[in-house]
């Protein structure tokens, strides 16, 4: 099974005063996928604390997800941080994630996260509610698979791996 650490940003989590709503949800979908969600992380919405924790992420990890800070108030500071990790974006994981949410939920194209790649690894910022993590995350899980098995180098023709 491939590995997949999820980075929960959040003031509230980090300091243990609200409980993590988010992981399970995307531990089903990962694990129905195929996928093993072996850690979570909760780190404050600080760039220096995300980038540590990307940066050790991505080193383990072929896969990593990140949940929240991906708005507009000043705390929310988790692309910023990704875009200090990564090596190559691929934004349209970030576009395909809004235009699913955009029907369910109008200020959806307010959300700032984005992926792309770190070594063999991709990266990819979820919205902070449970709900939209589960949504985006299934949105573009297809790729996201694709994409994995492209970095693992099992991919000779896209063409030949698409479902």
């Amino acid at each position: 099974m491939t590995a997949v650490r999820l980075v929960l940003a959040s003031d509230r989590v980090a300091a243990g005063e609200r409980a993590d709503a988010t992981a399970e949800g995307v531990r089903a979908i990962l694990e129905a996928a195929g996928l093993e969600l072996e850690g979570v992380v909760a780190v404050p919405d600080d760039e220096a604390a995300l980038v540590k924790a990307l940066r050790e992420a991505v080193a383990a990890c072929p896969l990593v997800l990140t949940s929240g800070g991906t708005g507009l108030s000043v705390r929310d500071v988790t692309p910023e941080a990704t875009r200090r990790v990564l090596e190559r974006e691929i934004p349209g994981l970030g576009e395909a994630m809004r235009a699913a949410s955009r029907a369910a939920v109008p200020t959806a194209d307010l959300s700032r996260g984005l992926a792309g790649t770190a070594g063999q690894s991709l990266l990819i910022n979820l919205p902070g509610s449970p709900a939209g993590a589960r949504e985006c995350l299934e949105a573009v899980l297809p790729a996201v698979l694709h994409g994995l098995r492209i970095l693992k180098g099992a991919v000779q023709d896209c063409a030949d791996d698409l479902p």
